[in-house]
C-alpha cells in the first residue's frame, strides 16, 4: 500500500497549532463554546424549561441550569428515543449509545447527534491522530490500516422506531464514519459491527491476519485478547511478526498501566508507541499531548463546556461548580459536561486529577461510585492500578482483570480490602504478592497509608485468585461482554466481587 502519510500530515498539523494557541485563553475558548451551546438551546425543551434566552453568561448559566445526573434526565431521554423532536438538542436524533447502568439498575442512553458526530466524536479522532503525527515525525501510519475494536448495536431496548439505533458508541461512529475512511481502516462494517463475541472473536483474526496493520485503537483489556489470537493463528511470537509496520495503540476506556508489562511481551517494545485517549459516550474529551504519559490534553473547542465538582461536594443537591478556568493544579473533581449531544451540566461519573490548569491537562481518577472509602481510606482507581502495576513490575506477574471490595471488621477480624485477581501470570507467592500490592498503594494514597498504620485500624488486604475467564463470564452473564465493557475495578459495597466470589467453584 502506498504510504499516505506524508500527504495527510499537512492536512492534520492546524490542529497542533490550534490546541497550542489555548494557553493563556482557556476562559476565552470555553466561554465561546458555551455561548454556541446556550445559542442552540433556544428552540428545544431544555431551553424553554430553564429560560434560557435570559443567560447571557457563565454566571447566569449556573444559576438557571441544575447539575444533573442520568436519572434525572431519562424521561426526557426517553422520549427522545421514541422519536420526539426538539427535546435536549435541537432536530431529531437517531443514534444513542448504550452505556453501563445507573443507581436505579438500567442502562443510559446517550444522545449521539449530528453535531456530537461531526464536532465532537470524529473531532477528537482527527486530534489524537494530529497529535500523535506531531510528536512523531517519523511516522509511516497511513502506510498501512487501523484496526478498531468496537461494539455492536445489542441493546435492551425492547421496540425502536424506524431509524433509531442504539448501540455501543464505537458501533455508531464505525457505522456513520465517512466512506474515505473506511479504506484506511478494518475490519470491515459487518465483522466490526458483529454482536456476539464467541463469533467476532475468530472473524477479527480472519480479518486482520494478513493485513498491514499501522496502528490499533480500543480497550487495553480486550484488544490484548484479539492479539493474543492473532499471534497464536500465526504460530508468531509477537504481533510485530505478524503486522510488521504496527507503531501505535491508541488506548483508552480504562487504565494502561496494569496492562503495559503484558503489551511488552505481546509486542516489539523497540518499535510499539502508545497514545492515551479520553473518548467516553458522552464525549470526547483529551488526548495525551506529549511523549511522557500520565496527562492528557482537554479538548477546548470540541463542542463540550467542561464544569469541575470538588470531591467533598459530589453528595450535595445542587453542587457548586467551577469553570475550567479556575481549576487548581493536583486537585482532583467531578467532571460535569455541557455538549452538542444534549447534556446540559451532566455528571459523567468521572473523576479527574488536574494535572497542569494553563495548559489544561488532565488525569483520569476513576468514576464518582468505583472507590472505596468504607474506612476513611479515599482509595480511588488510579491509586489501585498504579499499586498492583508496581507489584507486578516486583514480582514478574501480570493481570488479566481484577476487582477489590471492602471486608467490615465482624467483631473479630479487622476491615481490610479484599482483591479478586485473574492471572496471565502469577506470580510465586500469592501472600508475598499481597504484602507487596499492600505497600505499594500505601505509597500512592496516605489515606490508607495512615489507616494501615501499626495494623490498628486496617489490616493488611488479602487476594482470591479468580480462574481464568471469569470476569468475561460474569460480563456476559450480565449482558455486557464486548470490546467497550468494562470491569468496575474497586466498589465501597460487597455487591460485585461476592457475585463474582459465588461463580468461583
Amino acid at each position: 500500500m502506498i504510504d499516505f502519510t506524508s500527504v495527510a500530515r499537512p492536512l492534520f498539523a492546524p490542529r497542533v497549532r490550534a490546541a497550542a494557541s489555548w494557553t493563556g485563553h482557556v476562559a476565552d475558548v470555553q466561554r465561546r463554546q458555551l455561548r454556541w451551546l446556550l445559542s442552540r438551546a433556544s428552540s428545544t425543551l431544555v431551553g424553554e424549561r430553564y429560560n434560557v434566552r435570559s443567560v447571557s453568561d457563565y454566571d447566569a448559566f449556573r444559576r438557571s441550569f441544575p447539575i444533573v445526573f442520568y436519572e434525572d434526565i431519562r424521561a426526557d431521554v426517553m422520549r427522545m428515543v421514541a422519536g420526539e423532536r426538539d427535546i435536549l438538542w435541537p432536530g431529531r436524533c437517531r443514534r444513542f449509545a448504550q452505556s453501563s447502568g445507573t443507581s436505579d439498575g438500567k442502562s443510559k442512553y446517550i444522545p449521539v447527534t449530528d453535531d456530537s458526530l461531526r464536532r465532537n466524536h470524529y473531532a477528537g479522532g482527527r486530534d489524537v491522530v494530529a497529535h500523535y503525527l506531531g510528536l512523531y515525525p517519523d511516522s509511516r501510519i497511513f502506510s498501512g490500516k487501523s484496526f478498531i475494536l468496537g461494539g455492536s448495536y445489542a441493546n435492551e431496548v425492547e421496540s425502536l422506531p424506524a431509524g433509531v439505533r442504539v448501540g455501543d458508541l464505537s458501533a455508531n461512529l464505525i457505522d456513520n464514519i465517512n466512506p474515505v475512511a473506511n479504506l484506511f481502516r478494518i475490519p470491515s462494517k459487518n465483522i466490526a459491527l458483529m454482536s456476539d463475541w464467541h463469533e467476532k472473536l475468530p472473524a477479527l483474526v480472519r480479518a486482520s491476519l494478513h493485513e498491514n496493520v499501522t496502528n490499533i485503537s480500543g480497550v487495553p483489556s480486550w484488544f490484548m485478547t484479539v492479539i493474543r489470537e492473532v499471534i497464536a493463528a500465526a504460530g508468531a511470537s509477537t504481533i510485530h511478526d505478524v503486522w510488521p509496520d504496527l507503531e501505535v495503540f491508541f488506548h483508552g476506556g480504562i487504565s494502561f498501566e496494569p496492562y503495559r508489562g503484558q503489551y511488552a511481551r505481546l509486542t516489539d517494545p523497540a518499535r510499539m508507541r502508545y497514545l492515551e485517549t479520553y473518548n467516553a459516550s458522552e464525549g470526547f474529551f483529551a488526548v495525551q499531548s506529549t511523549l511522557e504519559p500520565g496527562s492528557m490534553l482537554l479538548l477546548l473547542d470540541v463542542g463540550v463546556f467542561y464544569e469541575f465538582i470538588p470531591l467533598d461536594a459530589i453528595d450535595d443537591p445542587n453542587p457548586e461548580a467551577i469553570p475550567a478556568w479556575e481549576v487548581t493544579p493536583g486537585e482532583t473533581y467531578a467532571l460535569a459536561i455541557t455538549a452538542c449531544n444534549g447534556l446540559w451540566r451532566y455528571m459523567i461519573g468521572d473523576t479527574v486529577r488536574i494535572v497542569s490548569a494553563d495548559p489544561l491537562k488532565i488525569a483520569i481518577a476513576g468514576r464518582t461510585k468505583h472507590f472505596i472509602n468504607a474506612f476513611g481510606e479515599e482509595v480511588m482507581v488510579y491509586n489501585a492500578d498504579a499499586a498492583i502495576a508496581e507489584a507486578c513490575r516486583q514480582t514478574g506477574a501480570s493481570v488479566a482483570n481484577y476487582t477489590a471490595a471492602p471486608v467490615y471488621d465482624d467483631g473479630g477480624h479487622r476491615g481490610h480490602h479484599q482483591w479478586l485477581i485473574e492471572w496471565t501470570v502469577p506470580p510465586p507467592d500469592i501472600a508475598d504478592f499481597a504484602s507487596r500490592l499492600d505497600r505499594a498503594l500505601q505509597a500512592v494514597n496516605s489515606d490508607y497509608q495512615a489507616k494501615r498504620s501499626g495494623n490498628i485500624f486496617l489490616d493488611c488486604l488479602t487476594i482470591d485468585t479468580a480462574p481464568a475467564g471469569l470476569f468475561d463470564r460474569w460480563l456476559e452473564s450480565t449482558g455486557k461482554l464486548g470490546g467497550q465493557r468494562k470491569i468496575p475495578r474497586l466498589a465501597n459495597d460487597r455487591r460485585i466481587i461476592d457475585q463474582l466470589l459465588k461463580k468461583i467453584p
